[in-house]
């Protein structure tokens, strides 16, 4: 795997180890292009992303790292933005940096993919939820405020699964990611989780491939361990429904690379 762009650091309070330890994995794993996109600032949830006030300290450690490791890897800064009507921030959505992804983690207050609120599955109709679920990341794309559509069906991650075609659910939203010429990641960390399948399923990749979506990679990792883990099923998973380009990102601006 060439390209890894969705990373965390211990500055969310909820990933471990050090940004150099993370790199040196990178690199021992033939990672060419490995990025940072810890938990953005917000006045929500605080327990599960960094301050304001460390935004600074955040950039510093990659800073230092794109210079350390220069001639073994490229390092980009990015951050991933939980978007959460009524929370966005100009602070961070016009932070100088190599790109955003765009998550949705939240459905109103609820954490959906929190296993402390996983109760709040019992009872609700399904469907509903995923159509408001997809329609939040259609409000998300149409904003133009993202690079990256960060596990685009992480509502999935409890093994609560709709009745109806996912790729009917989703329409509008690919449409709209499509519209604002966004890129979707193949996101590995879902192979972590109890729905033991990446980010976004097949399925819903055969309809992004459809749309001539642009996709790229992500460990998500939250340990060193967890860089590159499922690398080999997530590359697979795209050429199966014929990518043989991902996209990279430097100051806001898309390249498309082979891999």
């Amino acid at each position: 795997m060439k390209v890894d762009l969705h990373n965390h650091t211990l500055l969310c309070n909820h990933a471990t180890g050090s940004v150099n330890e993370y790199v040196e994995v990178a690199i021992r794993s033939g990672i060419e292009y490995f990025g940072f996109s810890d938990h953005a600032p917000m006045h929500y949830d605080p327990k599960y992303r960094m301050s304001f006030e460390q935004m600074e300290l955040y950039e510093s450690w990659v800073r230092d790292a794109q210079i350390a490791y220069s001639d073994q890897i490229t390092v980009l800064l990015g951050y991933e933005v939980d978007y959460l009507p009524g929370y966005m921030d100009e602070r961070v959505l016009m932070r100088p940096c190599d790109y955003l992804i765009g998550s949705v983690h939240f459905i109103d207050d609820w954490g959906f993919d929190n296993p402390e609120f996983i109760g709040r599955y019992e009872g609700v109709d399904i469907n509903a939820i995923y159509e408001r679920y997809f329609t939040l990341i259609e409000e998300m794309a149409l904003s133009r405020n993202f690079d990256i559509v960060g596990h685009l069906d992480l509502l999935k991650v409890f093994k609560f699964l709709p009745t109806k075609d996912i790729r009917i659910l989703a329409k509008n939203a690919l449409k709209a990611i499509k519209q604002s010429d966004m890129t979707i990641e193949i996101n590995m960390s879902g192979y972590r989780k109890p729905i033991t399948e990446a980010y976004p399923s097949p399925l819903l990749l055969e309809a992004i491939a459809e749309f001539q979506i642009p996709i790229t990679f992500g460990s998500d990792a939250h340990r060193s361990d967890q860089i590159a883990l499922f690398a080999n099923e997530v590359v697979a998973l795209a050429r199966t429904y014929g990518y043989y380009e991902c996209a990279l990102y430097s100051n806001r601006k898309r390249e498309m690379i082979k891999f």
